[in-house]
């Protein structure tokens, strides 16, 4: 059962989305690799918990390996793992003036260069596959409101609530997220393939803030997709 609570973008916000209201995801808890193993192990496996925890990290690694080798790891009903970049803008591929040739190398252009890197950040693009694409999720999810959302819910049907307040932020401080977003240290699994930005309320995870309530993945090395 995934809960859900409603987060207000402020009326200041300079978007199209201010004191519109969007409902969130409220996370329980964050599952790491032990824990994830002592879950697995109680499944009725044969594999012990210190044996499931060896694997699922040398997985982990495996799957690292292969990506910077310039492959893609797909995890049947989880997830395709590949690396993806983000670019620098070139105006050409050889500056006679400058005698620069563009290099397949990171790093940022300086004022004034028509080329150089090639490449601004190498980002790993997670895509969601067989039963984690949204068709097969919205088959079997089941939605519910927390119980602090109910009572606002119930508030704002007798008249009583607050209008001009914070949002509610389940997990958080309680303020309202600036342009309607929720920044957690999750993951989660957005709907926009090969990692292009995905605007209209979808959430943002693991890294950077955004405004608008869409998906902005620069910085945070971390894309999703479906």
């Amino acid at each position: 059962m995934i809960e859900l609570y409603l987060s207000k973008v402020t009326e200041t916000s300079e978007t199209e989305q201010a004191g519109k209201l969007y409902a969130r995801v409220s996370y329980k808890q964050t599952l790491g690799v032990q824990e994830m193993a002592r879950h697995m192990a109680e499944h009725n496996t044969v594999f012990s918990e210190g044996s499931i925890t060896g694997i699922l990290i040398d997985f982990v690694k495996c799957v690292r390996e292969q990506v910077l080798m310039g492959n893609t790891v797909k995890i049947d009903d989880l997830a395709i793992f590949k690396a993806t970049v983000e670019a620098n803008a070139l105006e050409t591929m050889y500056d006679a003036q400058a005698d620069k040739t563009v290099s397949a190398t990171i790093g940022t252009l300086k004022e004034g260069d028509k080329t150089g890197p090639a490449v601004k950040v190498v980002k790993l693009l997670a895509q969601s596959t067989g039963g984690f694409t949204r068709e097969e999720l919205k088959k079997d999810v089941k939605l519910s409101w927390t119980d602090k959302a109910k009572a606002e819910i119930a508030a704002a049907k007798g008249g009583n609530a607050s209008t001009s307040g914070s949002a509610s932020s389940e997990g958080g401080s309680g303020s309202s997220n600036t342009g309607g977003t929720d920044n957690t240290g999750g993951t989660t699994n957005t709907d926009n393939t090969g990692g292009s930005d995905n605007t209209g309320g979808s959430e943002n995870q693991g890294g950077g803030e955004n405004t608008g309530g869409g998906s902005n993945p620069s910085g945070t090395g971390f894309e999703t997709g479906d």
